[in-house]
């Protein structure tokens, strides 16, 4: 069952969709990138496989409509992960979730914040994917991530590879780079996007699900 919820960060409700599993033990906070939303159909359908893949998810939107409305804030990687870490410990510190494992899923811009917001949370953060991210975006942050962390990215996102593979280096946990065949940065060729969701759900169940960590 799909929930509404407004998440409080300082003076603004962020808006979200939760899902939850019956029995579920983890739950992916998804950091969408600049210029979309909650209501990404691609994000959408990635959340779709993780619950079939028995795991809940929480899609919700980083910025406010008006704040949207501002070009610079889309890529404001700080406040991005600003929002998402307080997303993530509201949702650990209510009832109903606060044993769930939490892992993070980002695509462009939210995929650094997911990086900067892990960075900052340590063990609270069992896994993060990235899909056509900009991890280089998370700067500094990169070298104090410890979640595993797997990247995505298209064959022919050329220049998004090589960002891709820069950032990795700096990581010191798990980590590892996917990289899907014919597939460009939105993943519109078909069948490339369910590549995409059916590694993401396999790194989640690893590291989410079959693997107890404990927290901070």
């Amino acid at each position: 069952m799909e929930q509404s919820i407004h998440i409080p960060v300082n003076s603004v409700a962020l808006e979200g969709d939760l899902n939850l599993l019956p029995d579920g033990k983890a739950v992916v906070l998804f950091a969408h990138g600049s210029g979309s939303s909650r209501l990404s159909p691609r994000n959408r359908f990635v959340a779709e496989v993780l619950r079939d893949a028995g795991i809940g998810t929480l899609l919700f939107d980083l910025l406010t409509k008006e704040e949207d409305r501002t070009y610079d804030n889309r890529f404001d990687i700080s406040l991005l992960a600003h929002r998402l870490k307080a997303a993530t410990l509201w949702l650990l510190e209510r009832p109903a979730t606060g044993e769930l494992r939490a892992g993070y899923f980002g695509a462009s811009t939210g995929a650094a914040a997911a990086l900067v917001a892990a960075a900052e949370l340590g063990p609270e953060i069992g896994a993060v994917v990235s899909r056509g991210g900009r991890p280089d975006l998370a700067g500094s942050s990169l070298g104090q991530v410890q979640a595993p962390t797997l990247f995505i990215v298209g064959e022919r996102d050329e220049a998004v590879i090589e960002m891709n593979r820069q950032a990795l280096a700096l990581i010191n946990a798990q980590k590892e780079l996917k990289i899907i065949p014919r597939a460009t940065h939105l993943f519109e060729e078909p069948g490339t996007l369910e590549e995409a969701a059916r590694l993401a759900a396999a790194w989640f169940r690893k590291h989410l699900v079959e693997t107890v960590f404990g927290r901070g």
